[in-house]
């Protein structure tokens, strides 16, 4: 009697003992768990002029004409919708090159109104007028076929009449886009090893001249380069690199740089977007888009559902990472660079031409995610930065 007793005591025992391992065990792995998720998640240090998680800078552009807010340039995005946070303008450093019949002089569009093809040009007139005060700039900056004259020094009286000009801006956050769409064959044909030294030339001379307002944007097109192993072997290097992006045109789905940005611990601009869907025959060699009328209400819808739609789940998709978007407004069948252009060439993508468009737009991007320009726009972004 007792030996049975004691035997059952015995197995009472090592079950306890069991479960007490198992709870134990299990514990363990929770914790482990946790301090995984943890990991994961740690919180990365924010960018040069990047906003919180959770908030997108608006921008519009590109040109005088498709931005507006001016006495002779009076029926853009400016004069249709409230203020976005910044605006782009595009110049260059490709003196004595020939663009749709005007020889370029190198930051064409800077300081005087210019059009080499794209509609005028002239950033100091949008900067003279209150319309742009409270407003952030982003810069597209191409050199296409004077890489090498920027990376060997050749260029670098250039690169200083730039850092004159950002220096002029005080406080006004910039985000410069150096060789935009770097990627982009055939219509930019970059060398590669060059691209990549002219790009830390300019971000170092900048520096060295003491440029502190400018965050320095790298920018694929979100679709030539087909995996992260080729964006690397484009990339600059984390030092010279404050923002990544892409453009989001019809090939939008076939960007890599989201995951790369990821990766690499840096904020995402949607640097160029604009509405734009493949035709039907599409060829990749020619890049042939259907035609977007957005004063069609027909192709308007189309245009909604097949890429503003996809374009906004981006941005929301991925609000940890994506932090700036700058949307088109242009007539671009208007403008002689894009008439001949497979992508451009029936398409006009002015918001106010919409009524059901424009009204999508403003409800959505009245979120207060979407920062606009204020009288503390600048406070932000400083306050915000490293």
């Amino acid at each position: 009697m007792y030996r049975k007793i004691l035997i059952v005591i015995c197995i009472l025992i090592f079950t306890w003992g069991c479960k007490e391992n198992r709870n134990t065990s299990n514990k363990e792995e929770v914790i482990e768990s946790k301090v995984d998720k943890k990991e994961v998640e740690k919180k990365r240090s924010l960018a040069k002029f990047e906003p919180q998680d959770g908030e997108v800078l608006l921008f519009v552009g590109q040109e005088l004409e498709a931005v507006g807010g001016l006495e002779k340039y009076n029926d853009g995005y400016l004069d249709h919708f409230e203020k976005p946070a910044g605006w782009t303008t595009y110049t260059n450093i490709n003196p004595g090159e020939d663009s749709f019949g005007r020889i370029q002089e190198g930051l064409d569009g800077i300081w005087e109104t210019h059009d080499w093809g794209d509609n005028d040009y002239n950033v100091s007139l949008q900067l003279e007028d209150n319309n742009y005060k409270d407003m952030a700039l982003a810069i597209g900056l191409q050199f296409v076929n004077h890489e090498e004259k920027i990376a060997d020094g050749t260029h670098d009286a250039y690169i200083n009449k730039l850092a004159d000009f950002l220096l002029s801006l005080d406080r006004r956050p910039v985000f410069l886009r150096i060789a935009y769409e770097f990627d982009g064959e055939p219509w930019n044909h970059y060398d590669k090893e060059n691209t990549k030294k002219a790009y830390v030339r300019i971000v170092r001379v900048l520096r060295e001249r003491g440029v502190k307002n400018t965050a320095f944007v790298w920018q694929s097109t979100g679709f030539m380069s087909p995996n992260e192993g080729d964006l690397e072997s484009w990339y600059p290097g984390d030092e010279y690199v404050d923002w990544l992006g892409f453009s989001f045109f019809n090939r939008w789905a076939e960007q890599k740089m989201i995951d790369f940005a990821r990766k690499k611990g840096k904020p995402v601009f949607i640097a160029e977007a604009s509405p734009t869907i493949t035709h039907p025959n599409f060829d990749k060699n020619t890049g042939n888009t259907k035609e977007i009328q957005l004063s069609n209400p027909e192709q308007a819808e189309e245009a909604w559902k097949e890429w503003f739609v996809p374009f906004f789940s981006i941005i929301d998709e991925n609000s940890d990472i994506v932090k700036a978007v700058h949307y088109i407004n242009c007539h671009w069948d208007s403008h002689p660079m894009w008439l001949d252009n497979p992508t451009f060439k029936r398409v006009d993508a002015r918001l106010q031409l919409s009524d059901s468009i424009s009204k999508r737009w403003v409800e959505i991007t009245s979120d207060p995610k979407y920062i606009k320009s204020s009288p503390n726009l600048y406070d932000k972004l400083w306050r915000d930065t490293k």
